[in-house]
């Protein structure tokens, strides 16, 4: 059988790559981005695929582009939530508005859509898979990203709750969650001393799409079928910790010299607790 694949955030760099591993895996696939312009380039370059443009920050679109691709092209039977935003953004300079928009496209689009995919797939009886695009800041955030990683750690969380739920009407729900991926994107720019600066990781080479396309079709198919709830860290092993550090303890290193190299220790008078006042009494 031929799987419909839905795709979301198609236009852009991560999700493209998605589409078209799916694409040559042989889905039949419904794309959907807002740059209607991109995704109908997106979809020639794969031949055979639907398109839909949706914002989705509309409340009411994510819904919608779910039902009008299982009504208008099929049942769906994979549905892969890749659309997000990453503007830079300081917590100290957020404002609601900042805040909702961020939270609109990357928490409550892929809950939204995967709450409809979730009533037509239980309603016709049907099993399925559903893969969200999180991201490494949901476990560590940067300057200028905590409103970012704020959304993704409540991916992750709305990932394993609905994985619980769905679990016993056979619809899986899992994260990929990519570590650093450069990507040509107007709408996510990173500046060269960002990149240069994250991009370490134990495996020594950068990610690329393809990497992320490949775990989201593997996580999302047969062969990982008893699996669901997970967040799959595709990521160069950059999760595992701190490379950048240096050791605490280098070759040729005595406890000596460790300790005449230690920070000084701070002042006990600045800790130190105050007297507490003499009550009834006079000078």
């Amino acid at each position: 059988m031929t799987p419909h694949v839905l795709v979301t955030g198609a236009a852009g760099g991560i999700g493209g790559a998605i589409a078209a591993e799916f694409a040559a895996r042989g889905a039949r696939l419904t794309l959907a981005d807002r740059d209607p312009e991109v995704l109908e380039q997106t979809a020639a370059q794969l031949g055979d695929a639907s398109t839909f443009a949706a914002d989705l920050t509309d409340p009411d679109a994510p819904a919608a582009l779910v039902e009008q691709a299982w009504t208008g092209h099929g049942p769906i039977d994979v549905l892969v939530n890749a659309a997000g935003v990453y503007p830079s953004l300081d917590m100290a300079d957020v404002d609601a508005r900042s805040w909702d928009r961020l939270f609109a496209v990357n928490l409550r689009a892929p809950v939204l859509a995967t709450a409809a995919f979730a009533r037509l797939a239980r309603a016709a009886g049907r099993p399925g898979a559903v893969v969200n695009i999180s991201s490494g800041s949901a476990l560590r955030a940067r300057p200028g990203g905590g409103p970012y990683a704020s959304s993704k750690a409540a991916l992750e969380m709305a990932t394993r709750a609905a994985a619980l739920e769905l679990g016993p009407h056979h619809i899986r729900v899992n994260a990929v969650s990519p570590g650093f991926v450069q990507v040509a994107s107007d709408c996510n720019p990173v500046s060269a001393q960002y990149a240069a600066a994250i991009d370490a990781n134990p495996l020594g080479r950068p990610g690329s799409p393809d990497d992320i396309a490949r775990a989201v079709c593997w996580i999302a198919g047969p062969d990982a079928s008893w699996i669901t709830g997970e967040v799959l860290r595709v990521d160069g092993g950059s999760s595992t910790g701190a490379l950048h550090l240096p050791r605490i303890w280098q070759d040729g290193d005595t406890p000596a010299a460790l300790a005449a190299t230690a920070a000084p220790a701070p002042d006990p008078e600045l800790f130190a607790t105050p007297a507490a006042p003499t009550k009834g009494l006079t000078p």
